[in-house]
């Protein structure tokens, strides 16, 4: 991450591309079978899960496919249900428990990111007190895990990240707090600054999405990216950071810039379960690795459902 310093945050469009893939079903590679590769992982972003709108028949399809697919594990990109952010807590446990039991069908280790959706009782119109045991994150952490950790994996260096932050409003941006930061510092210095490694974050750390199309909801753009995705990367500018793998967006970008892949990987759920969102089949990436590189597609797994809208 030579030079990461020089750049700045405000041209992503420099030595990138942003891929908005309507109708295509993967970006194209050269990888044939598996003999051309040495492992496979999968990154399943924005499920929403829901038991309407055939959202949990839906996702068991994704999950279908990627257990085909033969990956050595997956990791999910945050938003794994559909909302615990304004929802009661008897619909919060349920969306929680739901996903909980869905996931048990992938038959490879899961690595969860934080996304969101999963803090819960955060908005005011949840009726949740905020001295409720698992208000916020809390609920997260005693259903799913922690917040941020690593692990690795054939020569390679995994760091999940939470990139959610509560205001003071009781809304949530895009912010990577000072006890994490912390945290990934003393991470970093026990990996070798050879080793490549991969970050999962839920709200990316690099976008293109607000200078190449309005999203088509008003939103802050603390809520669209992270605000502090500088000093973060600041601190990987001495180590081999390779990829950066988001989520949040529903859209599937691929922002090459410093020597690094932002890949934002579409979403499970498309239009939250009513069918493509902007042209983008609902899917998710599998990355193949090799050596100390790799190659990536987009898979639209096949789901169809008569509320689908084109």
């Amino acid at each position: 991450m030579k030079g990461l310093r020089r750049l700045r945050l405000l041209v992503p469009l420099l030595l990138s591309f942003l891929i908005i893939c309507g109708g295509c079903s993967s970006f194209p590679l050269h990888i044939k079978n598996q003999s051309d590769y040495d492992y496979a992982f999968i990154f399943m972003t924005d499920m929403h899960l829901q038991p309407e709108k055939s959202g949990v028949e839906g996702f068991r399809q994704a999950i279908k496919k990627a257990n085909e697919m033969n990956p050595a594990f997956v990791i999910t990109g945050g938003d794994l249900i559909m909302d615990a952010l304004g929802q009661s807590y008897e619909r919060a446990d349920l969306l929680y428990t739901l996903y909980s039991d869905t996931i048990k069908e992938i038959n490879v280790p899961v690595y969860n990111t934080l996304g969101n959706h999963e803090l819960f009782g955060l908005y005011f119109h949840s009726g949740v007190d905020p001295t409720h045991p698992e208000y916020g994150k809390k609920m997260y952490q005693k259903r799913i895990g922690d917040r941020y950790y690593s692990f690795n994996h054939r020569g390679w260096h995994f760091m999940i990240l939470d990139s959610v932050s509560e205001t003071e409003d009781k809304q949530y941006k895009g912010f990577v707090g000072p006890e994490q930061m912390e945290w990934i510092q003393n991470d970093l210095l026990k990996v070798n600054k050879n080793t490549p490694i991969v970050i999962s974050v839920h709200i990316p750390l690099i976008t293109a999405i607000n200078q190449f199309q309005p999203l088509p909801f008003p939103v802050k753009e603390s809520t669209t990216v992270t605000a502090n995705a500088r000093e973060v990367l600041d601190l990987f500018e001495d180590h081999n950071l390779k990829l950066v793998l988001q989520g949040h967006l529903h859209y599937l970008e691929d922002i090459y810039i410093g020597g690094i892949h932002f890949i934002t990987g579409g979403s499970v759920c498309g239009r939250w379960w009513e069918g493509p969102y902007n042209g983008l089949e609902e899917g998710f990436i599998v990355v193949y690795v090799t050596g100390s590189e790799f190659a990536w597609e987009y898979i639209d797994y096949g789901w169809n459902t008569g509320s689908k809208i084109y």
